[in-house]
């Protein structure tokens, strides 16, 4: 019997990033961002009224001052290690496959770069978001997103969808990597910050109670093994195992909020605490971004300075992301194999 040996199709999928820092595509990224219902999950009219009566306008000419400051002469960096990732990853996994990459929100978008894998004929596509930890605003939305394109096709290959790794071993693995820049004992206290979200969507994850009903800061179960806030605490107890940290030496914390009815403890608050409880030196790891962005570069590496220094305190260092490093390229190698 004569059998075709297949190809396959990987789709990597990070959040998305404005074309450019102007004001226009900062306000064209940040309304289709926003927009979104598995972002910010109220009524259709009030969200749409929110959105873009009240915070497009107001907020895009503030980020894209920020936005012009992460930028760099290879543009936006998350795409830039999105796309290094991309060409490292194709090149690891060898002939028989090939490495595409999309972005949630703008450009490459999803719809078009699976238009062109279409064409392509693969026989088999994993679609691989670059959130370690499920979240229906990240994760979630870009599988939304993947199957609404993928519906409509005539022909839909073999799929494997990967929807988290919070606790892979190369993950981890190149986490600790990176830790290995800083002598730990140098710092006063640790900070595990992840991005927040809205209480009521962690909530949404069970069918009966809510998250707080929960021990999502010590256990992973069957029941919360997709709450946030559990696999957020789990990535951060393999990271401390690892690290020898004791319980006491960190945090886990949640940035970047729009509202109080969100997770918390809040980043920004826990580094006020700390310096004035008097630390001087903070080392604040980041493990759901696998990309640096503006929400570490600027938010933690900027504006916690400022807040530390403005209550007491010295130097707040972020832990660089695992952006392009050999690790994190054999990490997402493994995931596409099954391993």
């Amino acid at each position: 019997m004569n059998t075709v040996k297949g190809k396959t199709g990987v789709l990597l999928i990070n959040l998305g990033t404005p074309d450019s820092p102007s004001v226009g595509d900062v306000r064209s990224y940040l309304s289709q961002f926003l927009n979104d219902p598995r972002v910010i999950d109220i009524p259709w009219l009030l969200r749409k009224m929110l959105v873009n009566l009240i915070i497009v306008p107001f907020r895009a000419p503030k980020s894209a001052k920020v936005y012009k400051l992460v930028w760099t002469e290879n543009g936006s960096p998350l795409l830039y290690y999105s796309e290094k990732v991309r060409e490292l990853l194709d090149n690891a996994l060898g002939g028989d496959y090939t490495v595409h990459l999309a972005m949630r929100y703008k450009n490459p978008s999803i719809p078009a770069v699976l238009e062109e894998m279409r064409k392509l004929n693969y026989t088999r596509i994993v679609v691989l978001p670059m959130f370690p930890q499920y979240a229906s605003a990240s994760t979630g939305s870009a599988l939304d997103e993947v199957m609404r394109v993928i519906r409509k096709w005539w022909v839909i290959p073999e799929l494997k969808i990967i929807s988290q790794y919070y606790d892979h071993p190369k993950f981890i693995d190149g986490i600790v990597e990176r830790a290995t820049k800083y002598n730990l004992n140098d710092y006063d206290h640790i900070l595990f910050s992840y991005h927040g979200l809205p209480v009521r969507q962690v909530d949404k994850v069970y069918n009966d109670g809510l998250c707080s009903d929960r021990d999502c800061e010590h256990t992973i179960t069957q029941e919360n093994q997709y709450c946030y806030k559990a696999t957020c605490y789990a990535t951060t107890r393999l990271i401390a195992e690892r690290l020898n940290l004791d319980e006491s030496r960190y945090t886990v914390c949640f940035q970047s909020r729009l509202d109080k009815e969100w997770l918390e403890p809040f980043s920004d608050k826990v580094v006020e605490q700390k310096a004035k409880e008097g630390a001087k030196k903070l080392l604040v790891f980041s493990p759901a971004f696998t990309a640096d962005c503006l929400e570490t570069i600027i938010e933690i590496g900027e504006e916690y300075q400022e807040i530390f220094e403005k209550h007491g305190g010295e130097k707040v260092q972020l832990v660089e992301s695992l952006n392009d490093s050999p690790i994190w390229v054999e990490c997402l190698k493994e995931l596409v194999e099954g391993k």
